[in-house]
């Protein structure tokens, strides 16, 4: 009986599939092409929709000289901790999380991928790979001890603010001056004068578009004008943190202005 059933069963498919095939053929074949053309466009339609509503970057990338102080701040996005020290790493640290001041936000957080890229100058190309994914960079600065420092984190903001794929995305930069708890430490409004000078010396020994210099493929600033920071491309902005009292407000905002929870 169930043998009978089936044979029956594949004979009415056989009939439909006879049926449809003469269909087609009454079809004249400009309405043929013409419904296989509205098909082909809709699959088309759809790809393309598809690529435009790929995901937004969610990367912000953390880097600046070593002992800047850039793994605390990791840190403390992450987990709310103060990891005290310095801690050298070969590779870079990073994570994707929910920041740890919005934990306890209702509704869906965007999670923010941060990556903490080691400060050491030999360790720096590092940065290459992650810039295709950064919707932002922290370029950490040590506020206490600015001064020794400032030729050198001039040097490493310059070859960031000049490269080629910061320039044509217009990557978002925030230089974060970090330890301001300290009574020593340098405002940021006086680092950020500093930086600007140091930076338009730079640009009279460096040439963007040197053959001597094909890593920088930009220059920076108005010719003829002393370089300021809001003359970039890109948007560049100073603000104020301690990794080790906790205090990154700042950093958090610039870091939810470019990665929408």
């Amino acid at each position: 009986m169930e043998k009978d059933g089936f044979e029956e069963l594949k004979h009415q498919v056989e009939e439909w599939v006879r049926e449809a095939e003469k269909l087609v053929h009454q079809i004249p074949q400009t309405q043929l092409y013409a419904a296989i053309g509205v098909v082909l466009l809709t699959i088309f339609f759809f790809l393309l929709v598809r690529l435009f509503k790929r995901a937004k970057p969610n990367t912000v990338v953390l880097t600046g000289l070593s002992g800047s102080g850039k793994t605390v701040i990791f840190y403390q996005l992450r987990d709310g901790s103060s990891h005290q020290g310095t801690v050298t790493s070969m590779e870079p640290n990073e994570g994707t999380f929910v920041l740890h001041s919005e934990i306890n936000k209702k509704g869906k957080i965007k999670p923010v991928h941060i990556v903490d890229v080691p400060g050491h100058s030999r360790l720096r190309p590092k940065l290459d790979e992650f810039f295709p994914q950064a919707a932002g960079v922290v370029f950490v600065v040590d506020a206490l001890e600015f001064l020794p420092n400032c030729r050198a984190a001039s040097e490493y903001l310059y070859d960031i603010l000049t490269k080629a794929i910061v320039v044509r995305k217009k990557i978002p930069v925030l230089i974060l001056c970090n330890k301001v708890d300290k009574v020593t430490a340098h405002t940021k409004e006086f680092i950020r004068k500093q930086l600007e000078k140091e930076i338009d010396k730079l640009r009279a020994s460096r040439t963007a578009v040197s053959e001597a210099d094909v890593a920088n493929e930009y220059s920076l600033g108005v010719p003829g004008e002393v370089f300021a920071f809001s003359q970039c491309q890109n948007k560049v902005t100073v603000a104020e943190a301690s990794g080790l009292t906790s205090e990154i407000s700042q950093l958090e905002q610039f870091v939810r202005e470019h990665v929408k929870a």
